[in-house]
């Protein structure tokens, strides 16, 4: 799997910057959209585990940034990226951070939105955990098993992706749709096989449960976090857009430098240890890039194994959902 030299947050804020100047189009919307030149307000999907916007909204930076604007910032939680996507589905959200999975199930269902940037691989941050003394000791011996996952995040892509390339059809698994919490619950009793997971419930997992790690998607799939944003708000909204994918890159380039503080300050949010959250947090790249067509390309190859395997019920174009080149 290709990995991406870092990028300044210049080079970043330059190439969001275009892409959102090239959606400067005239549209017509129910929304919240102000008559002037943007929204009034800027209303935000996130989920607990999605650690630069946690920290964003703990530290009220965008509540500062945007108040010379006349925009004032409305937090939605969400337990994970599925449901977030039905949020902005329905209009209930302008913009939110997920993987890879869950925009291509949104855009199968017809979801009106845009891809607006995305973390670079973070392969270290999902796996699949199994009982210490289970006897699957490889990919392949899931073959047949009970595997607990949440429907359309981005462990699905992870645990098809992963069945593929060792032999394994999805259909000769036992998929358990779980929520985190439900899942790991169902874990610890017994109930199921296997769970895949994400960061920091993983690292959770390892560290508090008789759970251990059969496989992370290193050399399997690349696992981006992606930054979406309905399409009528990114048309009208360029300029919110640019002040929020900026503050998100200089919060990522803090937590890079300061992870242990960084955790001691989800712990009481996120209601986790502050050792397991920065594992966690040492598992994320926290470095952001704008769309480009080789991470469209990669969503698409998701797409189309979606589609063949009937998990989505149509085939879509992924490069549908990105904001048009500026001319």
């Amino acid at each position: 799997m290709s990995r991406h030299p870092l990028l300044t947050r210049r080079a970043f804020i330059t190439g969001v910057g275009a892409s959102l100047a090239a959606a400067a189009l005239p549209v017509v919307s129910t929304s919240v959209f102000a008559a002037d030149a943007h929204a009034k307000e800027f209303r935000i999907g996130y989920q607990k585990a999605a650690n630069t916007l946690v920290l964003l909204k703990a530290h009220g930076t965008l509540e500062k940034q945007l108040a010379p604007l006349g925009v004032t910032v409305k937090w939605t939680e969400f337990p994970a990226g599925p449901q977030l996507l039905e949020g902005l589905n329905v209009g209930a959200i302008d913009f939110g951070y997920v993987g890879e999975a869950p925009p291509v199930f949104a855009q199968a269902a017809g979801a009106n939105f845009v891809y607006t940037a995305y973390e670079i691989p973070t392969p270290h941050a999902e796996g699949i955990l199994v009982h210490q003394d289970a006897p699957i000791k490889t990919l392949a011996d899931l073959k047949g098993k009970k595997i607990a996952f949440n429907k359309g995040s981005d462990v699905h892509w992870f645990l098809v992706a992963a069945l593929q390339k060792n032999g394994v059809k999805y259909s000769d698994i036992q998929p358990v749709f779980l929520a985190p919490a439900d899942a790991r619950a169902a874990f610890e009793r017994g109930a199921i096989d296997a769970w895949a997971i994400w960061d920091p419930f993983l690292e959770a997992a390892k560290r508090q449960s008789n759970a251990r790690l059969l496989a992370d998607a290193e050399g399997i799939v690349n696992h981006h976090q992606f930054f979406l944003s309905a399409r009528p708000f990114a048309e009208k909204n360029g300029d919110v857009l640019a002040i929020v994918m900026d503050a998100v890159s200089k919060e990522g380039e803090w937590v890079r430098g300061h992870y242990s503080e960084a955790a001691a300050q989800l712990a009481p949010i996120q209601g986790l240890d502050a050792g397991v959250i920065e594992a966690g947090l040492r598992h994320y790249a926290h470095i952001y890039k704008p769309i480009d067509a080789n991470v469209l390309a990669e969503q698409q190859r998701i797409a189309d194994t979606f589609s063949e395997l009937r998990i989505i019920p149509t085939k879509i174009v992924t490069k549908d959902a990105a904001l048009p080149a500026k001319a």
